[in-house]
């Protein structure tokens, strides 16, 4: 009986770890990137779905990350407070935030534009911090808090444990975009006219956007790319019209 409510158990902890690997959020989008082609900024054809990996620009003044105030374009923030019940306790979510302005991925010489807010996204969690029975929450993660409504301490004034991550989008940081590509003057996106045409990335009938800034997702290698050197890509080059 012994041998048979271990197998359970293993078999529980199995599907679990299974479920963590292959259908969270971060395993699709990884997935999604890594297996989808790799197409130079440059090359993008209008209507095209593919990947494409470059350097965050700023265009908008930079936002402040709420939790490390560092200088970013994007941010997320996820905030979890353990909660017992009887012998049991779990990390439930309380705070879950994505914030974006506008940003331009630069490739070369080439940019490319997220015009769409249909996007599925995993930025890597970087900045940890905690609080609880011991440990006081800083003035920045308690006014964060506050602008959401919460506290870090109870109704008899004993810390909340509380575990916050961010993850951000800085100047110069190498992310992968998939999605739809199309060929636009920067005034029409609202972009300064000096970047000539930019590549509008959007969401299709199909799909979302996809954003990583997670390495596994930019390396040039994790899935089949279109070289710049292939004769049909130069022929599709030379065939390319911007959108007038």
């Amino acid at each position: 009986m012994e041998a048979f409510f271990f197998f359970i158990f293993f078999a529980i902890a199995i599907v679990i770890l299974i479920s963590v690997v292959f259908f969270s959020k971060k395993a699709i989008i990884k997935r999604k990137l890594k297996k989808s082609v790799l197409r130079k900024i440059a090359d993008f054809k209008d209507g095209e779905l593919a990947r494409i990996v470059g350097t965050v620009e700023f265009v908008d003044a930079p936002l402040l990350s709420p939790l490390s105030n560092r200088k970013c374009s994007y941010y997320y923030v996820h905030i979890e407070q353990k909660v017992s019940s009887g012998k049991n306790s779990k990390w439930k979510t309380i705070i879950e935030e994505e914030i974006s302005n506008k940003f331009l991925i630069r490739e070369e010489t080439s940019c490319a534009f997220i015009n769409d807010s249909k996007i599925k996204s995993y930025i890597v969690q970087d900045e940890s911090y905690s609080s609880g029975f011991f440990t006081d929450a800083s003035e920045n993660l308690e006014n964060y808090l506050a602008s959401k409504g919460y506290k870090s301490e109870g109704s008899w004034g004993f810390n909340k444990t509380l575990r916050y991550k961010e993850g951000i989008l800085e100047e110069g940081e190498k992310i992968a975009v998939f999605g739809m590509g199309e060929w636009k003057d920067a005034a029409e996106l609202n972009l300064p006219e000096k970047y000539g045409q930019v590549l509008a990335i959007k969401s299709s009938a199909e799909d979302s956007i996809y954003l990583s800034d997670d390495p596994d997702t930019t390396e040039k290698n994790t899935a089949k790319s279109i070289s710049s050197e292939n004769p049909i890509t130069n022929e599709i080059r030379k065939k390319r019209r911007y959108r007038k």
